[in-house]
C-alpha cells in the first residue's frame, strides 16, 4: 500500500484504524473472558486468529499513513 496524499482519503484510513483498533481491544477482552470461563478452545483458536487478522490490517494502514522518510 503506498503513501496516502488525499485529506479525505486520510481521514476516512484514521476511522478505519481507529475502528480496527477497537475491534482487536473488544477481542482482546472477549478472549479474556472464554478463558476465564474455560470454554471452547476452538472458538478461542478461532478469536485469536482473528485478532490476529485484526492486527496485520492496522499495520498496514499505520504503514499507509506515515509519511515516506527521504532516503
Amino acid at each position: 500500500m503506498s503513501r496516502i496524499d488525499d485529506p479525505a482519503q486520510l481521514q476516512a484510513f484514521a476511522h478505519r484504524l481507529v475502528e480496527l483498533r477497537q475491534a482487536h481491544r473488544d477481542l482482546d477482552t472477549a478472549i479474556h473472558g472464554l478463558q476465564d470461563a474455560r470454554a471452547d478452545e476452538l472458538a478461542i483458536q478461532r478469536l485469536k486468529k482473528r485478532k490476529l487478522q485484526l492486527k496485520d490490517r492496522i499495520a498496514l494502514l499505520e504503514r499507509a499513513l506515515v509519511p515516506d522518510e527521504p532516503a
